[in-house]
């Protein structure tokens, strides 16, 4: 025991873990009033580890060769051992990692998050957001799949519109004329090692901003307002052992509905594994409708409702663009939407041309579809536009002095 204890002292004063994990853990007070939407940000994290750990194995078994990608993949999941698992995770895990972070992300708009002083964890935190779309589609078409193929082939035309370097781009991106072997290698460099490891680093730096700036809670009271004789606040509780038993136990909900989805629904009826990427890459056969995964239709949309090619990548690149400017739109002296009600009608607004614009983009292109794509984006933009002057005059309720519980 005394060894134990010795060795302990030896480390701490070389590498102080204890000291860390007291500032991170126990002596990290978070308000006392979180709820349901509080779990996805643990669940990010958990689901970020779990896609590096399958992927690592998956990098194991795959050839990034134009003529054998396709087969690599299907060796993986018939011929490796537990292969078929293991590639389900890693599919499976990119829709639930981008399911917990929109959810992540609502409770930021919701609880106003994204406020004073927490503007740079926000900002962190949507750069986040932009790099997990380029990790996923440079990973959607690794498999080199029909589907795959041909996302590859959209996306990288997209590229080519930009004005002046487009064709530069089209053709570094692609390492030649068309998607092949040399394209494979480039998007599993970056899949693999280049955006992973910025990935990991914005990561870090978003959980360092989040402690030093401090949780927001569903009030969207500062905590550290209200101290008591220790200086600790008054209506907070640490984060160990009060929070890790309620994430330990939001991570076995998620765990549990993500093994269902695995071992009983792992293409989701064509939402999370399209059937079109069940077949090998053939550039001479188009499938019948080019959509992107879910979680990016909503964008897809957008450029779709656009009819020049230029004005819509412009649009495409504002809508993502808009949020970064959130800490600085909303002037409401109250944050949370419980006192906010003009504010919860605009977030409905918003969330349905969302869910709009992202049911329109995994359909066919039909020409009836384009009036609801351009009045959901309308909504959209219109939201960035109006907040400013909206939520300057906008009545609200009562704001408490001290978190409720």
């Amino acid at each position: 025991m005394s060894n134990n204890r010795s060795f302990w002292v030896w480390i701490n004063e070389r590498l102080p873990i204890s000291g860390f994990l007291k500032a991170s853990m126990t002596e990290y007070y978070a308000p006392k009033n979180f709820n349901f939407w509080y779990f996805f940000g643990s669940l990010a994290l958990l689901v970020l580890v779990l896609q590096i750990f399958s992927g690592i194995f998956l990098l194991a078994h795959y050839y990034s060769h134009a003529n054998q990608a396709f087969d690599s993949v299907q060796g993986i999941m018939f011929d490796v051992k537990w292969g078929w698992l293991v590639r389900y995770i890693h599919a499976t895990g990119a829709s639930m990692f981008f399911l917990v972070i929109y959810l992540h992300i609502s409770r930021a708009y919701l609880y106003g998050s994204f406020r004073k002083p927490r503007e740079v964890l926000w900002i962190l935190g949507w750069i986040i957001y932009i790099v997990l779309m380029a990790e996923a589609y440079f990973g959607y078409v690794l498999p080199f799949g029909n589907m795959s193929y041909w996302g590859g082939e959209v996306i990288t035309a997209i590229i080519g519109s930009i004005p002046v370097v487009g064709d530069w781009l089209v053709s570094i991106v692609r390492g030649g004329p068309g998607l092949g072997g040399a394209t494979l290698t480039r998007f599993m460099a970056f899949h693999v090692v280049l955006i992973p490891l910025l990935l990991i680093v914005i990561v870090v730096v978003h959980l360092v901003a989040l402690h030093q700036v401090g949780s927001n809670n569903p009030d969207g009271i500062e905590i550290s307002k209200k101290l008591d004789a220790h200086g600790r606040p008054l209506d907070g509780i640490p984060f160990h052992p009060y929070y890790t038993v309620k994430d330990i136990y939001g991570i076995g909900v998620f765990l549990t509905i993500f093994a269902i989805i695995i071992l009983f629904a792992p293409t989701f009826h064509g939402l999370i594994l399209e059937y079109d990427n069940y077949i090998p890459a053939n550039p001479l056969q188009t499938p019948h409708d080019v959509t992107p995964a879910w979680y990016l239709s909503p964008y897809y949309a957008i450029l779709r409702s656009i009819p020049s090619k230029g004005l819509g990548i412009l649009t495409l690149g504002a809508s993502i663009m808009l949020p970064f400017f959130l800490p600085w739109l909303d002037r409401c002296p109250a944050k949370s939407v419980r006192y906010r009600p003009v504010y919860f009608a605009m977030l409905l607004a918003l969330a349905t041309s969302l869910l709009v614009l992202g049911w329109i983009g995994m359909q066919p292109a039909s020409p009836a579809l384009l009036p609801p794509a351009r009045i959901a984006l309308g909504v959209y933009i219109g939201f960035f536009i109006l907040l400013p002057i909206i939520s300057r005059f906008e009545p609200v309720r009562p704001v408490p002095d001290r978190v409720r519980s």
